[in-house]
């Protein structure tokens, strides 16, 4: 599991619970109550444009035409019903007080394995079978990428996918606190792929 800061109160810090909570009743013979956990045939996921741990191209930056990356991922869990997906920025709480969120979009259909480079700005994407966006820190609508504060050091970009047991009934515009209430106990398995950017 990727390594959670203290300021992370969302849905991964309960996933990782539950793996706990899952490895007791397994250990209990209670197998029905055990949650996947990570390592091999874990849910992955990648971009075609760069590398976990990685520069993003300046393509997929404020300092560019600041496009959405090209993403895939695959091994979702059994019961996945949708997916929903939540792209951060940590290093900006020293600058800007709070992680600085630059995309939120949820109700990714099951059958969905990737999302293609430069979604669309709209509250709903029916190319994505329907998925629909929120409002990311500026506040805008969709993907926003990279513009740190000049000299302010390397910034990394959290691309966090989560698996869900639910569509979400939450309308197109909500917040990320909103998603991460909506989509409390309904999170199957979690994949995040980090990029990195600065601005000199």
């Amino acid at each position: 599991m990727p390594f959670l800061p203290r300021a992370w109160r969302g849905p991964a810090r309960e996933y990782n619970e539950a793996v706990v909570k899952g490895w007791t009743a397994l250990l209990a013979g209670d197998a029905a109550a055990a949650v996947p956990t990570a390592g091999e045939g874990a849910m992955k996921l990648t971009s075609p444009a760069f590398p976990h741990g990685q520069p993003i191209p300046r393509t997929h930056t404020g300092e560019g035409p600041d496009v959405s990356p090209p993403l895939k991922w695959e091994s979702a869990p059994t019961g996945t019903r949708s997916f929903a997906l939540i792209c951060d920025d940590p290093d900006a709480l020293p600058v800007a007080g709070k992680i600085w969120d630059h995309w939120l979009i949820w109700n990714i259909p099951a059958t969905v394995t990737e999302l293609p480079e430069g979604v669309a700005r709209m509250e709903k994407v029916e190319a994505l079978g329907g998925a629909r966006q929120g409002m990311n820190s500026w506040p805008r609508l969709g993907y926003h990428g990279p513009m740190p504060p000049p000299g302010s050091g390397v910034h990394h970009y959290r691309f966090r996918l989560y698996a869900l047991d639910v569509l979400l009934d939450l309308p197109p515009r909500s917040n990320r606190k909103m998603l991460e209430q909506a989509m409390k106990g309904h999170v199957l398995a979690e994949a995040e792929l980090v990029g990195t950017y600065e601005r000199r």
